[in-house]
Parts: C-alpha cells; sequence; structure tokens
C-alpha cells in the first residue's frame, strides 16, 4: 500500500466511512489537533523521565487515537447497515478520564499548593509538556466547536479537558523531579 493516494490533491479528505469534506472543515481540524497532540507527547515521552511517566504516556497516546478515530468518523455513517458501529474499538470511558485523575492526584500529594500561575519553562522537558498542554486546550476548544455542530460521545470531549489538567500537573511535577525554577507570575502593580 502506498502512502500517497492522489485523492486529497484536490483539497478534500475522506472521514471514517467515506463522505469526503474539504481539508479545513471543522471535524479535520479537530483530528488533526489531536494528531498534533499525541506528537508532543511523544517528544515529552522520548524525554529521561521517570518509566512510569512514560507508560502513562504511552496509554494517553492509545487513547488519542481513539480519540482521533471518533472525531474522525461521520456520524451519519457511524452505524453500520447491519446495525453494528464503524468504529469496532472501545471507545473512551470514564476510567479513562479516573485514570488521568489519578495519575494527578499522586502527583500533586508531593507537590507544594499552586498559589499563582507560573511563566512556562524552566527546563526543556517542561517546556514541552507546556506545548503539549496548550495545543491540548486548542484541540478542545475545536472538538467543542465540533460537538457543538455534530454531537460526539460526551467524553472524549470530558478526556480532553482532563487531559490538558493532567500535562499542567505532569509540567509541574517534572519541574519539581528535574530541580527546575519554577517561575511564578506575579503581576506588576499600576503606578
Amino acid at each position: 500500500m502506498k502512502v500517497y493516494t492522489k485523492t486529497g490533491d484536490k483539497g478534500t479528505t475522506a472521514l471514517f466511512g467515506g463522505t469526503r469534506v474539504p481539508k479545513h472543515h471543522i471535524r479535520i481540524e479537530s483530528y488533526g489537533t489531536v494528531d498534533e497532540l499525541n506528537s508532543y507527547i511523544g517528544l515529552i515521552r522520548d524525554q529521561n523521565i521517570d518509566q512510569l511517566y512514560k507508560n502513562t504516556l504511552m496509554e494517553i497516546q492509545d487513547r488519542l487515537f481513539t480519540v482521533g478515530a471518533i472525531l474522525a468518523t461521520d456520524p451519519e455513517k457511524a452505524t453500520l447497515k447491519n446495525g453494528k458501529q464503524r468504529l469496532n474499538i472501545p471507545k473512551i470511558s470514564t476510567e479513562d478520564i479516573e485514570r488521568l485523575e489519578k495519575e494527578m492526584d499522586l502527583m500533586e500529594d508531593s507537590l507544594p499548593p499552586m498559589t499563582h500561575f507560573v511563566l512556562p519553562g524552566g527546563h526543556q522537558t517542561v517546556s514541552f509538556c507546556h506545548i503539549a498542554r496548550t495545543v491540548c486546550r486548542r484541540a478542545e476548544r475545536l472538538a467543542s466547536h465540533l460537538n457543538d455542530i455534530e454531537p460526539f460521545q460526551p467524553e472524549t470531549l470530558m478526556y480532553i479537558n482532563r487531559l490538558s489538567d493532567y500535562l499542567f500537573v505532569l509540567a509541574r511535577k517534572l519541574s519539581h523531579d528535574l530541580n527546575a525554577e519554577e517561575i511564578k507570575w506575579i503581576p506588576k502593580k499600576d503606578s
């Protein structure tokens, strides 16, 4: 099978189910941004970090492929003629969301309480987490917009939301683990 198909040469692409849409369609923007997020998470996973985080990030990457598949499925073709779901994989579950929450709780147990916003940075690995977090927020905004137009499984949007929180906590935890300076944002006063 060749990577290039030439079917997108006129600016359209096929959704899961065969429907062709413009490459700038909100559905394509949504799952394309999830794909971008997945790549940044791979970059974090490639850093010199604890294996526990690497394992969690690999699981997240797996779940993001599921999120992408859900977002890439034409809702009008989601159910086959025989009544079965076209997307024959486990969907995002409440357990997936709870896993992120549990991981955040474990990390936060060893962190000082947050009293201010923090400036992204302090260490390259931490910066990668903040980039992934902001891409995740963009993915969430796009998916939320798509959900307003063509609703999809609610847990999918919840997972993206919780994932951005996880990435923020991971950035703080890695700052702590790497002894990186966490710079608080303290607004200047008007003079």
